[in-house]
C-alpha cells in the first residue's frame, strides 16, 4: 500500500507495512496527532472526501478538501499559453477534478512551495501524463515518494513556461518557495504563497513563521530575506495558503508593513527598522 499520514496528508512509497510514524509529522515544525499516529489510503479518502473546486479569477482555480484533511490547504491551477501549472497539492486525486482539470487543458508541470503540501504530487503527476514536479533540492529529504517525474532545482530562482516564477524564499523550510504570476489582478501580478508568507486572518497583513501549529517563529535576519526575495516582482494580490485567505489588494506593501510590525513585536521595540 502506499500509505497517507492523515495529519500532513504526506503519501509514502509503496510498502507491505505502513512506517512506523511519518517523518514530516515527527519534525519539530509539525507534531504527530494527539491519537497517535494515524494512516489512510488514496482509495478510502476517494471514498470519503470531494473537492471543492472555485475559480478565483479568469486563469486560476482553487481546489481544496470537503471536510477538511489533514492540513486543510488550497492548491491552484494556474492556467497559460504555454501549459498549466498546479501550484502545491492536495492529498485527494478524484475522477470528477481530473475530467475538470484536462478540460481546461490539463497540467504541464507542478510547484509546489514546501514539504507539507508534498501530499500525492505523484498521483497528480501520473494523472496528467507524467508532469514534471519542480521541488526546491533543499527540500529534497523530505520527498517520501521517489519517482523520476521529480526535477530538483538549485538556486534563487527558477523559471516556468508562461511567464511564471518560482522564488525561493527559505524560511519555514530552507527550500520554501512562492510563486509569482505576472499580469494576474487586473494586471498588476499575483503572488502565491503557500506558507512561505502566510496570510492572516484580517488579510491586509501577512506572517512568517518557522512552526505555525507549534507557535515558533522566525529570527529577523530571515524576515528581512524573505521580504528582499520577493521586492524585485510587482503583484497585488497574494492568494495565501487556505481557503478565502487572499490579500486582495495591496499585496506588495502588505509584506513589507507585516514585516516590519513582526520585526516590532519580536524586538519589543516599536521603532525597530526593517
Amino acid at each position: 500500500m502506499k500509505a497517507i499520514c492523515t495529519t500532513c496528508g504526506v503519501q509514502y512509497a509503496e510498502s507491505r507495512n505502513v512506517p512506523d510514524y511519518c517523518r514530516i509529522c515527527a519534525d519539530e515544525r509539525q507534531y504527530i496527532g494527539l491519537d497517535g499516529q494515524k494512516w489512510t489510503t488514496l482509495d478510502d479518502l476517494r471514498k470519503e472526501y470531494k473537492t471543492n473546486i472555485q475559480v478565483e479569477e479568469p486563469g486560476i482555480t482553487s481546489l481544496w478538501m470537503e471536510p477538511r484533511f489533514g492540513i486543510g490547504q488550497r492548491a491552484f491551477l494556474i492556467e497559460t499559453r504555454a501549459g498549466n501549472v498546479l501550484w502545491d497539492c492536495v492529498s485527494l486525486v478524484d475522477q470528477a477534478t481530473i475530467e475538470y482539470v484536462r478540460r481546461l487543458g490539463g497540467i504541464s508541470a507542478i510547484c509546489i512551495s514546501h514539504p507539507h503540501y508534498y501530499t500525492t504530487m505523484i498521483e497528480w503527476s501520473e494523472a496528467f501524463g507524467n508532469a514534471q514536479i519542480y521541488l526546491h533540492r533543499d527540500d529534497a529529504e523530505w520527498v517520501m515518494r521517489p519517482a523520476p517525474c521529480i526535477q530538483f532545482w538549485d538556486g534563487e530562482l527558477k523559471n516556468i513556461a508562461g511567464g511564471l516564477r518560482v522564488v525561493r524564499c527559505g524560511g519555514h523550510f530552507a527550500g520554501a518557495t512562492v510563486l509569482h504570476r505576472p499580469g494576474t489582478a487586473a494586471g498588476k501580478g499575483s503572488l502565491f504563497s503557500g506558507d512561505t508568507i502566510q496570510v492572516v486572518p484580517d488579510r491586509r497583513f501577512v506572517s512568517f513563521m518557522w512552526s505555525y501549529p507549534n507557535y515558533i517563529p522566525l529570527d529577523a535576519g530571515t524576515v528581512r530575506r524573505i521580504v528582499n526575495a520577493v521586492e524585485p516582482y510587482e503583484f497585488d494580490r497574494i492568494y495565501g495558503a487556505f481557503p478565502k485567505m487572499t490579500v486582495t489588494q495591496d499585496g506588495k506593501e502588505s509584506v513589507r508593513r507585516s514585516a516590519e510590525r513582526y520585526l516590532r513585536a519580536i524586538a519589543g521595540d516599536s521603532t525597530t527598522p526593517l
